[in-house]
């Protein structure tokens, strides 16, 4: 059964929360927070998503393959360590760039690894929802 009243508050409340999830993205970068956090509220909004209006209208909306996600996640997370290889370092060591972006601070390999983490938590937490939905 839809209900309006779920639909009319999800619309209003998704993109707040994938908003809400950017900013603890990036505030995980230098405080607590970060990927997987971020990526569970993202996760979250689109789950909500799914209940208020069907999972495929949900995968409609997110428009990429949660395993897609999961996948391209890992990708970044390995190659997040790939730097400072390069450098001669251990695999994993943080490279941070010279210059400092405004509003985020000095921005390293530690932001991607972030990036891939949130990637593969938002892919993991919906390819388990939707399937548990359809099922």
């Amino acid at each position: 059964m839809k209900s309006i009243i779920l639909s009319s508050a999800t619309r209003l409340l998704m993109p707040l929360m994938l908003l809400f999830s950017l900013f603890a993205f990036f505030r995980g970068h230098n405080e607590p927070g970060g990927g997987f956090i971020g990526g569970l509220i993202a996760a979250s909004a689109f789950s909500l998503y799914a209940v208020a209006e069907g999972v495929e209208q949900a995968r409609r909306v997110l428009r990429i393959d949660p395993r897609t996600l999961l996948g391209i996640g890992l990708l970044v997370g390995l190659i997040s360590g790939l730097p400072s290889v390069f450098k001669s370092k251990a695999f994993m060591t943080g490279v941070w760039m010279e210059q400092t972006i405004p509003g985020l601070g000095k921005a390293g390999t530690p932001l991607l690894f972030d990036l891939g983490v949130f990637l593969v938590v938002v892919g993991f937490v919906l390819t388990v929802v939707f399937s548990l939905a359809e099922s």
